[in-house]
């Protein structure tokens, strides 16, 4: 799906690749928590058992929440049809079960608003252009504009999902284009670039980066800023670091449960300083970046200083 919006000829597109529906089992915890899905880590529920479900959050999914294109998949139980914002709003919903959703449709060209407290935005989404023009030449419009300026100055979160051309971010895909908004993130105080493991890791059972995700690539900057989730695409039906990146914009929610006087770019930081290397196979910086997000880890000092 691609709409062109901007000048020189930027293509927004969403980041799914299809697959197969699947039949997904539910993990029930105690009655005090909602159900632990399958494809979730198994710390998600540890972080609920101590009370940390995203409340007093904000999540704001840019996305398509208004087209006819609908995709199979199945996060919670039972198979569904639905668009690829309203899934990416779904995941990241079922991660953090009590933050506030908000869902800003990528065809407006309006500012994302922020409400009050702490705010994560989720970017399922890629702004493409032909490789060899200069970011600066980039006419963005108010929606753009508003979510680099979240970034740059700290007032949001940016879970930005890597992309699904199996390269490194900020090269160029095989049709010749470059996705720009990734260009416009690096380097900004609130962002994460999200690339999918094909499973999520342990040390019992290492995981690898799924075949279609982007990497961090040579650049030291990107590197700093990229994290890999697991994304169980043969049970969901849905792959595609589109479902990599909801659940590190759930993660932030929950970090930001404990972590109220927090900023975003201090959960930010909290995020990439505790990911883990040892639960990935072969792992890499130049792939992998800073590794495997770890909510254990994230959440386990008194405090954020």
């Amino acid at each position: 799906m691609q709409a062109n919006i901007n000048i020189p000829m930027l293509a927004v597109a969403v980041l799914l690749s299809g697959a197969a529906l699947a039949q997904e089992p539910v993990i029930q915890t105690s009655a005090a928590s909602p159900p632990l899905r399958s494809w979730m880590s198994s710390e998600v529920g540890e972080a609920w058992g101590l009370g940390y479900k995203g409340q007093g959050v904000t999540i704001t999914v840019v996305d398509d929440f208004k087209s006819k294109a609908r995709y199979d998949g199945n996060l919670s139980g039972s198979g569904q049809f639905l668009r690829h914002g309203e899934w990416t709003s779904r995941e990241a919903s079922l991660v953090a079960p009590l933050a506030t959703m908000k869902m800003h449709d990528f065809t407006l060209s309006t500012a994302v608003r922020l409400a009050r407290g702490l705010n994560v935005l989720n970017l399922s989404y890629s702004m493409y252009a032909p490789a060899g023009y200069a970011l600066s030449k980039i006419r963005w419009n108010q929606r753009e504009k508003s979510i680099i300026s979240h970034a740059a100055n700290g007032s949001a979160i940016i879970s930005k999902a890597a992309g699904n051309d199996a390269i490194a971010i900020g090269g160029a895909n095989a049709a010749g284009d470059v996705d720009f908004l990734n260009q416009a993130l690096k380097g900004t105080k609130a962002s994460i670039f999200v690339g999918a493991l094909s499973s999520n890791g342990s040390l019992a059972d290492q995981a690898s980066l799924a075949s279609y995700s982007n990497m961090a690539g040579a650049d030291p900057v990107i590197q700093q800023q990229f994290l890999v989730v697991g994304v169980a695409g043969s049970q969901t039906g849905l792959h595609g670091t589109s479902f990599a990146a909801p659940i590190v914009a759930g993660y932030g929610a929950l970090l930001g449960s404990k972590f109220t006087k927090a900023t975003s770019t201090q959960i930010v930081n909290q995020l990439l300083n505790t990911a883990r290397q040892d639960t990935i196979s072969n792992y890499s910086v130049a792939v992998h970046g800073r590794g495997e997000a770890s909510l254990n880890r994230a959440l386990a000092p008194v405090s954020i200083r």
